[in-house]
């Protein structure tokens, strides 16, 4: 699965109920792959290619580890610990992924 398919099974597998009042950008930066961004916006999720100026919080990752999140063989707090993921910004927010999409 190329780095666009993961991000766009994540937009299709988004949870709007819990994205309800929420305004934030999910930048995701891929050190082998392009950049993007998940624009959510009060129950709506966008993706978008690049980078945002202003996200909320920053995921920094390669290919493999952001499949393996995803599809939920991979545990993004081990994945943090064991420091193949990074994240700058509002870190708590990245705890919010797990709700705000269906993982695995």
């Amino acid at each position: 699965m190329s780095v666009a398919q993961v991000f766009e099974k994540l937009e299709q597998n988004f949870n709007a109920d819990a994205a309800q009042g929420l305004d934030l950008v999910f930048q995701f930066d891929i050190e082998d792959d392009n950049n993007y961004h998940l624009a959510i916006n009060d129950g709506s999720c966008k993706l978008h290619e690049g980078s945002h100026e202003d996200p909320s919080v920053t995921l920094i990752m390669n290919s493999d580890t952001l499949q393996g999140i995803v599809s939920g063989e991979t545990d993004g707090m081990q994945a943090f610990m064991a420091g193949q993921l990074r994240a700058e910004g509002d870190m708590m927010l990245a705890t919010k992924l797990g709700e705000l999409f269906n993982m695995g």
